[in-house]
């Protein structure tokens, strides 16, 4: 990859990775448009990792909250290991729904199955219709969310439960989980504000197990050049993302999710036909 094309999956990624509209499916696309060659070990992994540099975003921005500690007393009684856990009870509800990711997105990867869906266009287009059509029927299904409502452990798993999902390209992590959050009854505000939340240690799991493979394998790949061009993915990622995670926030409380679907359906189906009438999404030669 290029500087130029560098730069250009990496605001694709900071603008879409909150939105749910699925990030990794159009770095897929745009890298499609602009001929990066698919298949290529060292492409796979820049898709992962630019990802968390957006993530860390979500760290910078809610960083009061990010690292939270709780400081009241322990109920009366309370083990060594249940006073561990209410101090540092916002950890581990992000432990707890992880967990689920992690199983399911190392089955995947260690069966090739990640590999192969992160090649398909075809699966990328298929997804974003039909995540477009359940989005455009969501708010009236879920809506019923309480201020009351918070994230508790049950609730936790079952969001991690919904953000398996997101393994297939097209998805959306950020929308699996906040619909997973709005099936619990959290509001679509504090159910979003968890998904970022969530994203951080599944993200960062997802660039490690990346990062690994890389240095396992071929070790070719480790250039000056490829170095920067992450380093510079990263960065680019991360600015897009910071600016642009506060706009979705007040646009998903106020709209929800209609237009993102209306969008969705639109860009997934204009793929659809390009493919099926055998036009190829490659752009630049």
């Amino acid at each position: 990859m290029n500087w130029i094309e560098t730069i250009i999956v990496a605001i694709v990624e900071g603008l879409t990775e909150f939105l749910p509209v699925s990030s990794t499916g159009h770095m897929i696309i745009t890298q499609n448009l602009l001929g990066v060659p698919q298949g290529d070990p060292f492409v796979h992994a820049f898709t992962f990792i630019i990802q968390f540099g957006a993530i860390l975003s979500v760290v910078c921005l809610y960083w009061k909250r990010f690292f939270q500690f709780d400081h009241t007393p322990a109920p009366e009684g309370s083990t060594a290991w249940q006073r561990l856990k209410h101090k540092y009870y916002f950890y581990w509800l992000l432990f707890v729904g992880v967990v689920p990711a992690v199983v399911v997105g190392l089955v995947a990867k260690k069966s090739g199955l990640l590999d192969w869906l992160l090649d398909s266009v075809e699966v990328v287009a298929v997804m974003l219709v039909v995540g477009g059509i359940f989005m455009l029927y969501c708010d009236k299904l879920f809506n019923k969310g309480s201020d009351e409502n918070r994230v508790n452990e049950p609730r936790a798993f079952k969001i991690g439960l919904f953000q398996c999902i997101s393994v297939i390209p097209g998805v959306s992590r950020s929308m699996a989980t906040i619909v997973g959050g709005m099936t619990q009854g959290l509001t679509r505000k504090r159910a979003a504000e968890f998904s970022f939340f969530l994203a951080v240690p599944t993200m960062a799991g997802a660039t490690l197990l990346d990062l690994l493979d890389l240095l396992k394998g071929d070790t070719s790949w480790a250039t000056t050049h490829n170095i920067t061009m992450l380093i510079l993915g990263c960065v680019v990622a991360f600015i897009v993302a910071l600016l642009a995670m506060k706009w979705f926030v007040n646009f998903l409380t106020k709209y929800g999710f209609k237009a993102f679907g209306y969008y969705r359906i639109v860009v997934g189906t204009i793929i659809i036909v390009l493919l099926l009438t055998g036009h190829s999404l490659v752009m630049v030669d």
